[in-house]
Parts: C-alpha cells; structure tokens; sequence
C-alpha cells in the first residue's frame, strides 16, 4: 500500500500526474465533485444561516467507499483538485465526506501539469482555503435559490417544464433584445464611390470617396462631373507605423479565437482544452489572467531566438482589463515552448497550435509596417478620393499570428503603387453602389462570450456551461435563416460615359448565429416584467463582484444571501399569486368566413395559431407553426394557410397522400410512410406529381441492395453521415469505402465488423432475463434491460457484477408504478 494517496478529479489527470511521482504515491480520481445539493429539494435552509444541504450522489457512493479504504491506509492524503473555487470545494468536499485527519491532509495546487509543477506544489502545500469555498457555496446556493423559487412561476405563468437560472437568463435576455433590434431596423440606402486609378507606370490601385450620396440622382450627378475631368495626386503621405500582438489568451479569448479561426463552439474548445491541460501540454484553461511567470518568458525568449532569431524576441507583460481577474495566475499558454506542435487527435493538434502561435507571438518583437494615405484631386470639382495602403517592411510577430476580428465589414489594407505628388492618374472607372445600413449582427458564441465578459457578467468558468444550457433549454438555437435577395443599383462611369445596371445581393443569412425562440422570448418577456433586478445586467456583474469578495474575505456569504432573500422570495410570492398568464398572444385580425379573431401564442405543444377565443360558443381552431415560423414576425396570411393544411392531394398505389407540417417540418404522407420535403419548400405549393416524385425517391433509397442471411440490406445517409441497415442494425460507413459503390464484400465486411464489436462489448449476457452488460463510452460500462438503462460508474469492477447485483441496479432505476387513492366515502365533518 502506498503512503500517500493524491486525489484528483478526472481520470485522465491522475494518470499524467502518476508519471512524475514516485511508486510511494498512489493517484487516484474523484471523478468531479463527489457531493451536491439534492436533486429533488431545495437543500438550503433559507429560515436560517443558507447553510447547504449536501449529499452524496448514488453514483458516487462506490468512489466515496473507495477512497475512504485508501485514505484510511495511507500516511498522508494531498487533495491536488484544480486551483479555482470549484477545485476548492471539491477539496473542501473530499476532506469533509471522508472524514480526513488535518494532520494528515495537505491541499496542493499547481497551473500546469509537469513534473516540476508537481514537484514544486508537493515542496509547497497548503490548507484549504475556506474563502474560495464560500464563494463557491455563495455561487452554487444563490444559483439554486433562484432556478428553484422561479422555475414554478414559469411553469404556472408560461408553460410547464421550463427553468430559469441566474445567468442563463440574462444572457437570453441579450440575444432576445439584439433580435429585437434587428427587427425594429429600418435600411436606410445611400450611394457609395469607388474607383479605380492607373499611375504614369500604369499600375492599377483602387480608391473611394470619404462621403456617400443620399439618391441616385446625386450619385449620377457627381459620376457626370468626372466625365471629362483630369486627376492627379493632390497629397502624399507615408507614415512609419507598429502593430504589437495581442496578449496570450485567457478563458474567454480562447473560447472567442478558436470559434472565429477553427469554427469550434464553446463547449467543444472547453472539452479539448481540459484534454490538452490534463495531458500536461497545456497550463490550466480557466483563467481570466494574461500574465506569463518568469520562467515562462524566459522559455518563450529561449525558443523565438533559436527559431526565429534575437531580433524577433521582445520579452513583455500584460495586465488584463477583465472585471475579478486573478493575475496570480497565468494566461493559457503551453507547458514547454520548444513543442510547436503535438501529434494526437486532430482537433486538440489544431487547438495546440493555436494556443501556441498566441503565447509564443506575445513575446515577439512589434511588425513594422509603413502606411500610406493619398489623395487624389479632380479637375473640375473639390472632393477629394483617397486611397490608404500598408507595407510590411518587418513582420515580428506577424511571422507566426494575427489575432483574428468578429468585424465582419472590416476591409484589408493592401499595397499601394509608387507615386508622388502632382503625378497624373489615369482614371479607369468610377462606380457609385447602392448600399443599405445593417442591422446589428447576431450574436455568435464568441461574440456572447465577448458581451458577458465586458459587462462584468459570470467568470471564465461559467461561459460554455451557460451557452450550453440556453440551448439545451431550447430558449435559444443556432440559426439557420437563409436570407433573403435583394435588389441594388450600380452606376459606372468609364470612358466618359455613365452606365446603370440593376444588380441581386443576398441578405439577412445567418447560418450558426445565436437565434432566441418563440419560448425564448415569452420567459424573457416575463421575467423582465416581473423580476427586472434579478434580470439587470449591473446587479448580475454586481452579484460576481460580491462573490469575487467572498473568494479574498472580503464579505460574509451568508450576509450576502440573507440580503439578496429578504427582497427576492417576497416578490417570486406576489408574482405567483397576482401575475397573469404569459402565452406571448399576438392578435393578427379577423377569420374571413367565421368572422372570428386570429391570434398567434404558445401552447401547450408549442406555438400555434388560433382562430376564435374561448369565450366563444364554438371551441376555437389551432393550427401548429412550421419550425422556420415565429410567433413575432409570422403574418396574417402565412398565418391563415396554416389552416389549409394537412392537405389532401390525392392516391397513389392505392393509399392516400396528404402534405402536413409537423415538428420537425413539412412532410409528405404516404400510408404509414412519412417523406420530409426538401428545404424551402412550401407544404402548400407541393402538388400530387410533386408527392409522388418524392415517394418515388424514398422507395428507391429504401430498396435493398443486397441479401445478406436472406435479410435486406439497405443504405442511407442520416445526421451522423452514410449507414447501412440490416438485421435492425446501423452501421457506419466510413471513408474507407466507395459509398456510391459499395461492393458484395464491402457489405459483408462491414455487416461482419458490427457484429463483431457487438459481441465484444457484452461483457455479461443473461439471455433468459434479457439483461446484459455493455462497454459504454470513455471507459464506463451500462446495464440494459428492453429500453432501461444504468450507466454504471468507471469505478464499478464489471467483471464481478452478478445477475443479482444487475436486476437490484434496474430496479432502482426503474420507474415506480402509481397506484390510484381510493377516494373516501366518509364525509367531511
């Protein structure tokens, strides 16, 4: 038995850390946090102090028994959780539920993992630090508090099953308002000059005018008054410039370079981050600091000079602009500068570099570059052109990166011709464009990213977790809007002579921008109306200042939850007694033929129109939304022919066919058989013809290909890529073969690979009872009976999992059966 046992959170930590300690050490896993507040209470005693309710989850009862045993026989127990407050109170957690003796605990920290991190954070223990812990709790309690005591408002006020949360709901508030905007804009167009001049060496370059014209008729008119016109340069400047890099990243300028360069969503970059820190090439990857210690600069300096060389080193800090940031920490930047890049999993090898590029770029020396303004002089009129370009005359930092821009009008500055003033230019063509206002963009999970750090709201570790649940939540999706075109007008003068042409742009596509929904909005809506400070961006920047005290004593945590209570539980009471019921209704007119009024709102199944109100004599009609309509901006008409739907177009080989809408879209009905209908296609447009095309196609995709086992074998392409079926089995088909083509052995190589791993990954099979045990992902196993399934802990040891022991782990989970209360007969006195 080892004499010191290191308790980490995650698997893949333990292991990178096993390496640098000796065989005295034993490493063992947590697996996160091994107690919580209960799922199905409150778990705070809001009467009193807030004092936390905590409790061992089911599934961590064996890792708790485990590392209880090990504890017991060891010498010394060193808590090495993550050094944020999260990673504090898993420490707190561990030294609390395993009845650990202070003497013989130790709590460790360190920012990367490498053998000198461990070696020096064992050198350099500490106690657990109980300020960290309360700002953890005070984050974790205020969090319950609120999604508790306001997730029943919502479901008696809006609809059932929704939830609210502190900062979920505050960053779906930003999205609803920046759509809100986007809505209420109102294009305005005017005209904007370019051109295009040659020098007396005949080299070309473009320019433009510094001022835009109202109308067309101004825009002509300017375009004429250059016809005969002679030009020439009026000024010439040139400029000597720098442009330093950026500073290494942090949390969120990671999360925000890596959606704008390698398109990763926030969750994805956090994932092989943690991948990338816990396999020791990374320093810790929840840091609002941009600082670099000392030995890091001096790695940095070591490996710019023998790759770059000496004139590219430029050694520098940075001191960071977030609110709360902990500049005791560092910036995220690799463990060991002389790595330029690692050969593992593609997406965590691009994420490396990246990272890389960035803190090696931050100590190079500035790009020197020289900028030149011209401007260009017309013969008969004032107005003056102006063209600007950039030479690099020495790249730095440039050499390896340059921060990318969420400006999605910024336009590159190039290299300007050699010229020099009272030269005459040549004009080749003047054109002047109809160009309209934009409305504000969209935001992307960069860009949300972005706004909540400069407002001061959440921390580094709360940004993906956030993202994540207001679309799990279906409050906000990624959207999909096409666009729609649009028509503009060029003029162009050239050769004296002045040309108009109509010409077509596409606009309003947003593809992967942050969307709220129709339920986004109405909870938005309600909470704003109702719990406006609870949804105040200064009072949620105010709350993470509070807890940013807490972490340095500051503050007492209980104070600061008693003071938030006092005013917030008596308003969630008066909300739940006095406030009306929020559906979202827009009333759009009058139903021609019954004379009745047509509203949009949100029902129980979702958004709906509906013709008539329940004060009517007759019960009102419904019809459901497509998934591409909102309740804000639908119209009366798109409205009404809802209505016309489902719709009949006729039969074919004997059974009917209607066209309907349904949850996920419009879709043709052939029997049993359901076909979606192409994107963009109208349910109301498609004819019988149209239908039975389609049917045609879907027949045809469905028709087997071969007879493997006298079974068929069919083929299709589904959201996860190309598959076969057979035997009720899908299988993959990856890029190893020709799909288009796939031969007689392809097929059976492939039916015979599945059936392999299948058998390989039934680790028990109790055919009799119909139960089995199956390897699951990440190293866990599951029990399965029918359609019930226990995911089992990596700590289970399945090889010893009896029959017994299988049935006792499905009937917890297994769903208790209500029994109906009979009613008494006896009478109420």
């Amino acid at each position: 038995m080892a004499k010191n046992l290191v308790i980490v959170e995650s698997p893949a930590k333990a292991k990178t850390i096993e390496k640098f300690l000796g065989k005295d050490f034993k490493v063992e896993s947590s697996f996160g946090h091994i107690s919580d507040l209960p799922s199905k209470e409150l778990g705070v005693d809001v009467e009193g102090d807030f004092k936390p309710k905590y409790e061992v989850s089911r599934d961590k009862k064996a890792v708790v028994k485990k590392l209880k045993d090990l504890a017991k026989n060891s010498d010394m127990v060193w808590l090495a959780s993550d050094e944020d407050r999260e990673g504090e109170a898993i420490a707190w957690h561990l030294a609390e539920t395993l009845n650990l003796d202070k003497a013989k605990t130790k709590r460790i920290v360190f920012h990367e993992i490498t053998k000198t991190a461990i070696q020096k954070a064992i050198e350099n223990p500490r106690d657990i630090d109980y300020h960290l812990v309360d700002a953890q709790q005070a984050r974790r309690v205020l969090d319950r508090i609120v999604g508790y005591e306001l997730s029943p408002v919502l479901w008696r006020k809006v609809k059932g099953g929704l939830s609210a949360g502190r900062v979920q709901s505050v960053s779906v508030r930003l999205i609803v308002e920046r759509e809100r905007e986007i809505q209420d804009f109102k294009p305005v167009a005017s005209y904007r000059i370019d051109a295009e001049f040659s020098n007396e060496a005949g080299q070309s370059f473009k320019a433009k005018l510094p001022k835009t014209f109202s109308t067309k008729e101004e825009a002509y008119k300017f375009l004429e008054s250059n016809a005969a016109a002679t030009f020439k340069v009026a000024d010439l400047e040139k400029k000597p410039a720098k442009k330093s890099p950026a500073a290494p990243f942090t949390t969120s300028t990671l999360q925000q370079e890596a959606s704008r360069k390698l398109y990763f969503s926030v969750s994805k970059t956090m994932t092989l981050a943690q991948r990338l820190y816990e396999s020791g090439l990374i320093t810790y990857m929840r840091t609002d600091s941009v600082n670099l210690s000392d030995e890091a600069r001096k790695g940095a300096q070591k490996e710019i000079e023998s790759a770059f060389g000496s004139k590219y080193s430029k050694p520098r800090n940075y001191s960071g602009k977030s609110k709360g940031a902990q500049e005791a920490h560092e910036a995220i930047r690799p463990t060991d500068f002389s790595l330029h890049s690692v050969d593992i999993d593609r997406d965590q090898s691009r994420l490396y570099d990246l990272i890389w590029k960035r803190a090696i770029a931050s100590q190079m020396s500035e790009a020197e570059l020289e900028r030149t303004n011209v401007k260009i002089s017309a013969s008969n009129h004032k107005d003056l052109f102006t063209a600007n370009g950039e030479v690099i005359t020495f790249d730095g930092f440039l050499k390896v990166y340059l921060e990318g821009s969420d400006d999605e009008d910024a336009e590159q500055e190039g290299m300007l011709p050699a010229m020099k003033t009272n030269e005459t230019l040549h004009n080749n063509y003047i054109t002047a464009t109809e160009r309209y206002t934009r409305p504000p963009y969209r935001y992307t999970e960069a860009s949300l990213v972005k706004q909540l750090e400069e407002l001061g709201i959440g921390r580094p570790s709360t940004y993906a977790p956030t993202i994540s649940t207001i679309q799990n939540r279906n409050y906000v999706e990624k959207g999909s809007v096409e666009g729609v075109e649009r028509n503009y007008t060029q003029l162009t003068l050239k050769k004296g002579t002045v040309k108009d042409k109509v010409l077509t742009e596409k606009v309003g596509s947003d593809k992967g921008k942050l969307v709220p929904t129709d339920i986004g909005m109405i909870v938005t809506d309600f909470l704003v109306n109702h719990f406006e400070h609870i949804l105040d961006y200064n009072f949620t920047a105010k709350v993470e200042e509070d807890f940013d005290d807490i972490a340095e004593g500051k503050e007492d945590w209980t104070k600061m939850m008693k003071s938030f209570y006092k005013d917030f539980h008596p308003q969630v009471e008066h909300v739940q007694e006095n406030a009306d019921r929020e559906s979202g209704e827009r009333v759009l007119g009058t139903d021609p033929k019954t004379g009745k009024q047509v509203s949009v709102r949100l029902g129980k199944f979702g958004p709906m129109v509906q013709i008539g109100t329940v004060d009517d004599d007759e019960k009102p009609q419904f019809a459901s939304l497509s998934p591409d309509q909102q309740l804000n901006t639908i119209t009366y008409e798109e409205a009404m022919d809802l209505f016309q739907l489902p719709k009949s177009l006729g039969t074919y080989k004997g059974e009917n066919i209607e066209v309907n809408n349904g949850r996920f879209g419009p879709y043709v009905r052939f029997g049993k058989k359901f076909v979606s209908l192409p994107k963009g296609v109208d349910p109301l447009s498609v004819e019988l013809d149209d239908a039975i095309d389609l049917i045609k196609e879907k027949e045809e995709a469905d028709a087997p290909i071969y007879t493997y086992k006298n079974l068929p074998v069919q083929k299709g392409k589904g959201r996860f890529g190309p598959f076969i079926k057979w035997n009720n089995m899908f299988i993959n088909v990856n890029n190893k073969y020709d799909w288009d083509d796939l031969s007689e052995s392809d097929i059976i190589e492939l039916i015979e690979n599945k059936i392999q791993k299948d058998i390989e990954k039934v680790v028990h099979n109790w055919e009799e009872e119909g139960i089995r045990v199956e390897k699951a992902r990440w190293g866990r196993h599951n029990i399965i009976k029918g359609k019930t399934k226990v995911e089992l802990d990596k700590s289970v040891d399945v090889s010893k999992m009896t029959l017994e022991k299988a049935q006792a782990l499905l009937e917890q989970k297994a769903p208790k059966k209500k029994t109906a209360k009979k009613k008494s007969t006896a009478k109420k006195k």
